[in-house]
């Protein structure tokens, strides 16, 4: 089928554009002689692991379900990282992964010795107090009071026997110059450390494959902590893997004026596409502009009672229409992995695009699928 032709609110991806990106990493991958993994907390379209897979050297998990996830279903490298780790899931995380970082020298007394014991690879993550981003402190793992990573006056050397890798994650939809700041950080306030690591984890947040950023810097970045160090350099992320290359098809509901025009579609941004709300921003939508740049200025907002439940306000050259679909972009990632099913709203489609325009539908959902989750 076309794309016309699919049900919506449905998320699209498209294999070209998925490929694309997949492509470039691949080629930072081969001329530096780094390691990149799918962070899959921003995407975990597991039906498309086979292809990531055939790129990427792997997945990166933040807890159990996504651990399990990455070793069936790609099958590759699996590294996991989380704040602390629940003592009933921990063999189980064992089974599937081969790098476990944790986030304090007390997880390392409590669990240390069974990574090691099981033939594993055992990291620590740091903090090195080092903020390049303003304004959203929430995605700050930097900021004043952080629990994320340990910093150079809570480290303990005394307690690295075992200890191979280092890992950090700092940024968040940035550019490599930022990652060099960090990186000079890092090294100042670690670098004597990073000596005895096997490998350091440059964690995610980068912004590769957006056009512009400096693939040219963080090359420079990733063989200068290599040779240097002598170690294997990882990065893992989520959002440059699938970025622009999905988008999530709606339809119009209902029009009115309401100070000013107001438009209720088939998807919600509180359950379809949460990171509008939470981020937040104004997700690009093809054939619109700003408000007022054309005559008809509408605001989108979805179905559900939540007030907020606001897309965005965009204008169009001309009136919409009841069942006209539209399409934002971007919005292949922080969707699928963070929808819900507030006020029994129906979770998307999935479906893919390939190189001719020819559309399949991987996934539909329903009422059970509400259901099952109360």
């Amino acid at each position: 089928m076309r794309r016309e032709e699919l049900p919506t609110p449905c998320y699209l991806v498209s294999l070209p554009d998925l490929e694309k990106n997949l492509r470039l990493l691949k080629g930072i991958m081969d001329r530096t002689g780094c390691r990149i993994l799918l962070a899959q907390k921003a995407f975990s379209m597991y039906s498309l692991y086979p292809l990531i897979g055939s790129y990427l050297s792997g997945t990166a998990a933040s807890g159990l379900f996504e651990a399990r996830l990455g070793a069936k279903e790609m099958g590759k490298e699996n590294h996991i990282y989380s704040p602390a780790y629940k003592e009933e899931e921990f063999e189980e995380i064992l089974s599937y992964c081969g790098h476990i970082v944790f986030n304090s020298f007390a997880q390392i007394e409590k669990y240390g010795k069974r990574v090691l014991d099981a033939g594993k690879s055992m990291g620590i993550r740091i903090n090195p107090q080092c903020s390049t981003q303003e304004g959203h402190a929430v995605y700050d793992p930097c900021a004043p009071g952080s629990r994320l990573g340990v910093t150079r006056e809570r480290f303990r050397p005394e307690l690295l026997e075992g200890v191979e890798g280092i890992h950090f994650h700092t940024l968040c939809e940035q550019d490599a110059d930022d990652l060099k700041t960090t990186l000079d950080a890092v090294e100042e306030k670690f670098g004597e450390y990073l000596y005895r690591m096997k490998w350091v984890n440059f964690g995610g947040g980068h912004h590769i494959t957006r056009p512009g950023y400096n693939i040219g810097l963080l090359e420079e970045c990733i063989r200068h902590i290599r040779e240097k160090y002598r170690v294997t350099v990882y990065l893992e992320p989520g959002e440059a893997v699938a970025l622009n290359a999905g988008v999530l098809l709606t339809k119009v509901l209902d029009t009115f004026s309401q100070d000013g025009g107001i438009a209720i579609l088939d998807a919600s941004a509180a359950c379809h596409m949460p990171d509008v709300l939470e981020m937040p921003y104004r997700p690009p939508l093809a054939g619109s502009r700003e408000a007022g740049e054309y005559p008809y200025t509408y605001r989108l907002a979805g179905p559900t009672c939540l007030a907020g439940d606001v897309i965005g306000t965009y204008s169009f050259d001309h009136p919409l229409s009841v069942g006209e679909r539209l399409e934002f972009g971007d919005m292949a990632i922080y969707t699928m992995v963070k929808n819900n099913t507030f006020n029994g709203m129906c979770l998307p489609a999935i479906a893919v695009e390939r190189e001719h325009g020819e559309c399949e539908v991987v996934k539909a959902f329903g009422y059970e699928d509400f259901k099952m989750r109360l």
